[in-house]
């Protein structure tokens, strides 16, 4: 709808192991350079990525500030505990090859705490279009 380029890690990782790499942080790190890419193009870019760390996001806002745009950090949560292990336990993967985290693999990562702004969607109470009209707005 907005026609913007979608950066997805879990994308770009897999490629990377299908070729037979360890990876570790290459994949965000080739995100980041697709990502300066398309911006200094004019392109908008949606990247897609788990992100708990600090340091994750301020690479991304490091990104959009080197190709003189601006950036909005958007966080997706489902602050329903049972919802969040039932999608975790029945999702399928849409990448082939993809080994898709377990419930304990989620709640075990290493998360860091928000210190800055961000648009909060939780899908536990947000419905598509609710969140797709907070997302509109922050874009606006």
């Amino acid at each position: 709808e907005i026609a913007a380029v979608h950066l997805r890690i879990d994308t770009i990782e897999q490629a990377l192991r299908n070729k037979g790499l360890t990876v570790v942080d290459e994949g965000y790190r080739v995100a980041y350079a697709l990502a300066e890419d398309y911006l200094r193009t004019g392109l908008t870019v949606i990247t897609d990525s788990v992100n708990p760390l600090q340091i994750t996001r301020d690479a991304w806002r490091n990104v959009a500030t080197r190709a003189g745009k601006r950036s909005i950090d958007i966080e997706i949560v489902c602050s329903n505990t049972e919802e969040h292990r039932r999608r975790i336990e029945t999702r399928q993967p849409d990448i082939a090859s993809h080994q898709l985290p377990t419930w304990n693999d989620v709640i075990s990562r290493k998360y860091h705490a928000w210190h800055q702004d961000r648009l909060l969607v939780d899908t536990a109470t947000d419905s598509m279009k609710v969140a797709v009209a907070k997302i509109r707005v922050a874009l606006a």
